[in-house]
This record gives C-alpha cells, structure tokens and sequence, in this order.
C-alpha cells in the first residue's frame, strides 16, 4: 500500500505552530483549526535541532509538491526563515546580514550618511529657531504629543475615520471589527493581535509619548488599511474561497512579516495620500487636539530618510561589534531622538525574537514603495496596494517584478 501524499502546506502549519512551542509569541496569529494546535501540544517537546530538519526535509519536497507557483513561491521563502530561525536555536553561529536574508529576502547595509545630513538640511529649514536642530526637534515633537488621558479617545476617532476610508477602496466583511487597549512595559508603540473571525485587539504602548501626527501612521498601520485589513482579506480569500491552509498562520521572522509591515506602513498613503496631515488635524481638532499638519506632513517627507538609522544600529550592534554607548551616540546623531528613546529603539534591537525585525519596516518600506510608485500609469493606487492585501506576495516576488518593469 502506498503512503498518503504528503499535505505540504499543513505540515508547515504543523512546524509553525511547534516553533511557538520554544519561543512563545513566535506565532503571531492563529486562524485554523483549534484541534490542529492541541495536537501540536500534545507532541513530545520539540528541540531546535528536530524543528530545523522538518524545515529542511519540506524544503526538499517543495517543488514535487504538485502546488501552484506562487505557493510554492510562497512556502519556500518561509521555511527557509523557518529553517534558520532553528539553526540560531541550535546555537549554530549565524551572521547578522545572512539571518536578515534568509528571514526576509533582502540583502542589508549602512545606510549614507550624506542622505541624513541633508535631511537634517531640510528638517533645520522647517524648525527654525535657536538651539541644536536636536533641541528644535524635540521641542516640535513635545508640542506634538497627546495628553495621555485624550490617547483612547484620539485612536477611536481615526480608526473610525480611516475605516470609513476603507471599506469603501477596499472592502471588509461586514462583521469586522477591532478592539484597542492601552498596554505598558512592552519593546514596541503598537501591536496587532489578529484573533481570526475578522477580529482584532490592538495595544498601543502608553510608556512611549504618542505624538498627534503619527496616530494617523499608527490607526492606519495597526487596523485600517495595515494589519488588520490584510489578515481579513486573507481571511476570507486565501483561507476562505481558495482554501490555502499555509495562510491560517502568521509567523515571526520569515518573509511575509516584511511584506506585512512594508504595507502597513504604506497604510496613510493607500488610504488618505496627499494632504493626510491637513486630513488627520481636522479630525482630531473637532476633540480639540490640535496640531499643523501641513507642517507636520513636510516634516514627515523631510525626516523619512532617517527611517534607516534604525537598521544601521542593528546592523552597528549585530554585525560591525559595536556596544551599546556606540549605537545610542548613532541614534541621538543621526534620529535626533533623546537618550531615551535610543535605549527603547535598542531594546527592541537586542530583544533576541525581534532582534532582526527592525528590517522589516526599513526595507519593507522602501522596497514597497518603490512597487507602488512603479505600477502602470492606468492603475490606482487602490488597484495596487489591494495585490498587497489579497495575494500571497513575497520580496522576492516583487523584487522581480521591478526588475521586469
């Protein structure tokens, strides 16, 4: 009697789910079968070693998997996250820039330093005054900031607002809905938990000041149209009508978190676009929180290319040996951020689940970017960031489609 043919694309759930078993947290999201998992726990306990040759072992049956090119596509790119993930378990040495690869399908380095000097250029000519550019710029972000006990009622509103948005450029199913907690004592500003059903909680970090400029980027990357509007369209499309079981899980460290952060990121532009400070400084103005946001829309062109400091500090940390005192020094330089935020920015580079992740916002933006700024001149914008939410994309995938374009 022969053997049953192996269900590649459950065995990966299979895998992802023994991988949260040694690092909690390393599944983000969960949407299958309940029993699936209980199996799971029910499993003798798994060692790096083991999860690492079941990585290597679906690897190899890939590609006589009989699946569609763009699962297999899709698969390969995160069992080979999984794959090294299980080696960095083992204790193997792996180098920081080969991890971020094999994670993510993107190839990292310094960023220049030329580009950050001129973005300080722009950002002086913005925030004149006396005092360092440093001192300027902390004092407009500290006008910036959101009282505290106004935080809730600031997030409810855009999410309302940006939702509205959405649903009708995008479309959600009708029983959607996302639920926000104000948490503290955690590495990140804000965080999505995808519960399935089209339902989402989302902390946001109350330790952190939250500035009323960058709500918009938070509501929008977070629920609408970021985290949450891709998980529901995956949802219903990709598990639901197309019957992909690979994608009832999201996992850490593996190239769909680049391609998830990247169009969260993207969320502002796909949803408001041009005048989104103007926009976001309406809407919160009528709670009689109030900010410049023509200002505050420059000063964010002005500052973008800073984004990429965050990944040279990991890269500083994890490749080049520097220490702490060395990378906080780069950050206050080249971010303009305090003492502190520096120390929050490298505890997350030194958390060991997350220490890559940084790389996911930094490449994942620029590389999405540039996809959506190179689509035909006949498409939306719309038309193009929904490929985001709907389909099985990868880095990879979408570094060759620019290179075709």
């Amino acid at each position: 009697m022969s053997a049953l043919p192996l269900d590649l694309p459950l065995e990966y759930v299979r895998l992802g789910l023994r991988f949260d078993r040694l690092e909690p947290g390393f599944v983000d999201a969960f949407t299958g079968d309940p029993r699936l998992r209980a199996q799971v726990e029910d499993e003798p306990a798994p060692t790096p070693s083991g999860l690492r040759d079941q990585a290597r072992v679906l690897l190899a049956e890939l590609d006589g998997a009989g699946l569609a090119a763009d699962r297999t596509d899709y698969l390969r790119g995160q069992l080979t996250g999984l794959e090294c993930t299980a080696r960095k378990m083992s204790g193997e040495p792996v180098g920081f820039v080969d991890e971020v690869a094999a994670y993510f399908q993107v190839d990292v380095v310094l960023g220049d330093p030329a580009e950050y000097a001129a973005a300080h250029a722009e950002l002086g000519a913005l925030l004149p005054g006396s005092g360092t550019l440093a001192e300027r710029y902390a004092a407009h972000r500290r006008r910036e900031e959101c009282p505290p006990a106004r935080l809730e009622t600031a997030v409810h509103a855009l999410s309302s607002a940006l939702r509205d948005r959405v649903r009708g450029r995008y479309g959600l199913p009708d029983v959607e809905t996302v639920r926000y907690e104000v948490v503290t004592d955690k590495p990140w500003s804000g965080f999505n938990y995808y519960e399935g059903d089209y339902r989402s909680r989302v902390a946001i970090n109350a330790d952190l000041p939250h500035r009323l400029s960058q709500l918009p980027h938070l509501v929008a990357h977070e629920s609408y149209p970021g985290h949450h509007t891709e998980h529901c369209r995956k949802e219903s499309g990709l598990v639901g009508r197309a019957a992909r079981s690979e994608h009832t899980v999201f996992l850490v460290n593996t190239p769909e978190c680049l391609m998830a952060e990247g169009l969260a990121d993207l969320g502002v532009q796909a949803s408001v676009g041009a005048g989104w400070g103007p926009w976001a400084a309406e809407i919160l103005g009528d709670l009689g929180l109030r900010f410049d946001g023509h200002l505050a829309e420059r000063i964010a062109a002005a500052a973008a290319p800073l984004n990429r400091v965050r990944q040279d500090a990991a890269v500083l940390l994890h490749d080049r040996g520097a220490d702490a005192d060395e990378v906080s020094a780069y950050l206050q330089r080249w971010s303009l951020v305090s003492a502190e935020r520096a120390a929050q920015q490298i505890r997350f580079l030194t958390d060991p689940l997350w220490r890559a992740y940084i790389s996911t916002y930094v490449e994942g933006y620029d590389l999405l970017s540039r996809w959506l700024d190179a689509r035909p001149a006949e498409q939306s914008v719309a038309d193009r960031f929904v490929r985001l939410l709907d389909e099985p994309l990868t880095p990879r995938a979408v570094t060759g489609e620019l290179a075709g374009a």
